[in-house]
């Protein structure tokens, strides 16, 4: 994925508003919570301390893409943004695990909860919230700022709830509701980010792509004239956004003029149906003893190069 200067501008003004918004807020959503006894409140502030987090990192990893490629960093810091995510996802389950703990806890130990101040700190998360997941909605959909994005809707839904669950507690005076909406926007959290750390961790293992088939590309390029066998095919991600193919074709023994147009051929079919824009091909005109990998091959040439100089040697 290129980041081009103006997109890449306009995204950092975004998670600079959004993350200034964000602390304001898990400090307001931190003391009301404390003030009003409410673990519900101090979950979205929890919540809200990690979405911050999300904020800074997705910043840096956007100012990170937009830097070209070089001799060291040769595809350049598309992956700065996937680590990012991963990071934030991690942060997230760990809070996950900690508010179910801390509502567990409150079921045995009740706190008379004060409903006014949580509805009121609530309904204020949901107006901010929603306007920052609008305006990350708006800037990218790459994996990096999907990832504060899901932060920010989850919040909104969950401070939504904690305004029924105030009106419930304001009206019932039933206090296990707010351990148990604790426990809803734990598991709301755990989901979003379980997702996240998955795609993430395929990217950084450079596992295949989501959606593609090392099968289906085999099929498509063998109905290409003059393409007699696919193997040693390889296909990974390089950010959220841009994949990368290597592999090696058999093909007749024919010139170099005719050769060019089964390339071309190759890499129009990749880009246009699997969306590949980064190949490499390597052209063969015998079929390897072993298709994986070629190393019958290798090891028979580095096998004969060594015999012959060992010759000379001696």
């Amino acid at each position: 994925m290129h980041v081009h200067g103006a997109p890449t501008a306009k995204m950092q003004r975004v998670l600079r508003i959004s993350f200034v918004a964000t602390l304001c807020y898990t400090v307001l959503t931190f003391l009301a919570g404390w003030h009003a006894h409410s673990l519900a409140l101090i979950s979205e502030a929890g919540h809200n301390a990690s979405d911050a987090l999300a904020l800074i990192l997705s910043f840096v990893a956007v100012y990170f893409q937009g830097r070209p490629p070089n001799d060291q960093k040769t595809f350049g810091y598309q992956r700065a943004g996937v680590l990012a995510a991963f990071l934030n996802a991690l942060a997230l389950i760990a809070i996950a695990f900690w508010i179910t703990g801390e509502a567990i806890y409150r079921f045995d130990h009740p706190h008379a909860i004060e409903a006014n101040i949580m509805m009121i700190v609530a309904a204020a998360g949901v107006l901010m919230n929603g306007v920052i997941a609008a305006m990350l909605w708006g800037v990218s959909h790459d994996v990096n700022i999907r990832s504060v994005f899901i932060h920010m809707l989850g919040d909104t839904l969950s401070t939504a709830a904690v305004i029924l669950g105030g009106l419930a507690i304001l009206y019932t005076g039933m206090t296990w509701i707010d351990p148990a909406l604790s426990i809803v926007i734990a598991a709301m959290i755990f989901w979003s980010s379980f997702g996240i750390v998955r795609e993430t961790l395929n990217i950084l293992l450079e596992g295949a792509p989501r959606g593609i088939s090392l099968d289906q590309i085999r099929k498509n390029l063998s109905d290409i004239e003059g393409v007699v066998d696919v193997h040693d095919l390889h296909v990974w991600s390089l950010g959220s956004n841009s994949r990368a193919l290597a592999m090696h074709v058999t093909i007749p023994d024919i010139p170099p003029s005719e050769s060019c147009i089964i390339l071309d051929n190759i890499r129009d079919l990749l880009r246009k149906k699997f969306h590949i824009q980064h190949t490499t091909v390597q052209f063969e005109n015998a079929v390897c003893d072993i298709a994986d990998t070629c190393a019958a091959l290798l090891e028979a040439d580095e096998a004969h190069e060594h015999t012959h100089a060992h010759g000379h040697v001696h």
